[in-house]
């Protein structure tokens, strides 16, 4: 069968093109380029790139950063997280960013997924929220162990209590 006006397929670089001039990869090659795109990353906790710390036994420590879209957690090799743990199910959990506020839910998991020791199906993540998803602990984090409340929350707190000091203040007047 001939090619019609077709360029025909050639290697550039170890790496064959379609027909028209598309780069095929293999599977290796993406796993490596996507590892090369996320070394951007600081791997520091923050509002616009969360992380997944690990808590439990064979976790401990282990930084998982999320990013945009949805991300897979599960035992299998082929999640965006893995978790190898017996008691993780191969496929998990999601977790989701959905315009900013990161949502985990679970895709009927063996053992369930716990947020702050509650069973859940699917809710909203706020920072410090314990997940366990069968017996692995992570911790899901917007800014790093000790860091200061964002300044807004600051703010908020400070006019509270200035409130509260002119409340007192008024109390003791009429008093």
């Amino acid at each position: 069968m001939k090619n019609r006006g077709q360029a025909p397929s050639r290697a550039v670089g170890g790496r064959s093109s379609g027909p028209q001039g598309t780069r095929l990869f293999a599977a290796e090659d993406l796993r490596q380029y996507a590892g090369e795109a996320g070394a951007g990353s600081s791997g520091r906790a923050s509002v616009r790139e969360p992380v997944l710390e690990g808590s439990s036994a064979g976790l401990a420590g282990r930084r998982f950063v999320l990013r945009t879209g949805r991300q897979t957690i599960g035992r299998r090799d082929d999640n965006d997280i893995v978790v190898n743990d017996p008691s993780v199910s191969a496929s998990h959990a999601w977790i989701i960013n959905q315009q900013g506020h990161y949502v985990i839910m679970n895709t009927l998991s063996t053992n369930g997924t716990f947020v702050n020791d509650r069973r859940i199906h699917e809710t909203t993540l706020q920072h410090g929220d314990r997940i366990r998803l069968g017996q692995a602990e992570l911790v899901f984090l917007t800014r790093e162990h000790g860091a200061p409340a964002p300044a807004r929350l600051r703010r908020i707190l400070v006019g509270l209590l200035v409130l509260a000091a002119l409340g007192a203040v008024a109390w003791w007047l009429l008093a």
